[in-house]
């Protein structure tokens, strides 16, 4: 089956409990690279969930993460000292944990504002309403896992009518990537995770926190700032992969 989200197309193959219809209900569709074929056991195993980032998946990145991260980290120094120790990226909220509580409050003071400024500017990925109709018509749940604030999530339901549940923030601890939050939204479903996929645009906050979790992982990366499938290591490395033709 495909699931298509804007410009995204995700291929569950035979995870799927259903084709979708040939038409293209949903938007601009580019192709799909998939990973390697799937093991001929995922064909016995329905997909009864799907659990999705919110920023970059669900909805249009409108947060500029580097300046955030710069404002932060206290420059262009601090920030390329955080990325080295991160292998390239930076993890904010683990980096601030440790930090003194006037430092830290400061830190998401800046955090805050930055999110603020992205509420202001929301923007839902043109077919998302549509694939979770489609998502409910065939009985499949949909929940929500973010590391931004309870207030996103809020608004995105309310601004475009639809409800992921459960949708976690970061309020709930641990958050991504430690498999927590999916984990309980498999338990809250009575669904055991291997009957789940966890779709994102963070290789190492949603692919990671759904492979611990033992769920099957779907990378959207549009960009190909992850590069090649192969070239990415295997303790990281998702079931299905997305990127622009």
């Amino acid at each position: 089956m495909l699931l298509r989200l804007g410009s995204h197309r995700l291929l569950l193959g035979p995870l799927a409990a259903a084709p979708l219809p040939r038409r293209r209900p949903l938007g601009v569709v580019q192709a799909m690279s998939s990973a390697s074929p799937a093991p001929a056991q995922i064909s016995r195993r329905p997909l009864r969930g799907v659990v999705f980032d919110m920023d970059g998946t669900l909805t249009v990145p409108v947060i500029d993460f580097q300046a955030m991260y710069r404002e932060v980290l206290g420059g262009d120094a601090a920030y390329a000292a955080a990325r080295a120790a991160g292998g390239g990226s930076v993890d904010i909220l683990h980096c601030i944990e440790d930090w003194a509580p006037d430092k830290q409050r400061h830190a998401y003071e800046v955090i805050a504002r930055f999110e603020k400024e992205g509420l202001d500017r929301l923007q839902i990925m043109p077919g998302a309403s549509e694939l979770c109709g489609f998502l409910d018509t065939k009985q499949i749940r949909r929940g929500l896992i973010t590391r931004n604030v309870k207030d996103a999530v809020d608004l995105f339901h309310q601004r475009f009518g639809m409800t992921f549940n459960p949708a976690l923030s970061r309020a709930f601890r641990p958050y991504k990537p430690d498999p927590a939050p999916l984990l309980h939204i498999c338990s809250t479903w009575e669904i055991p995770p291997h009957e789940v996929i966890m779709v994102g645009d963070s290789l190492k906050d949603d692919v990671v926190c759904g492979k611990k979790a033992g769920a099957f992982t779907c990378l959207l990366d549009e960009t190909g700032r992850y590069g090649p499938h192969d070239s990415l290591p295997e303790e990281v490395k998702p079931d299905f992969k997305h990127t622009s033709p």
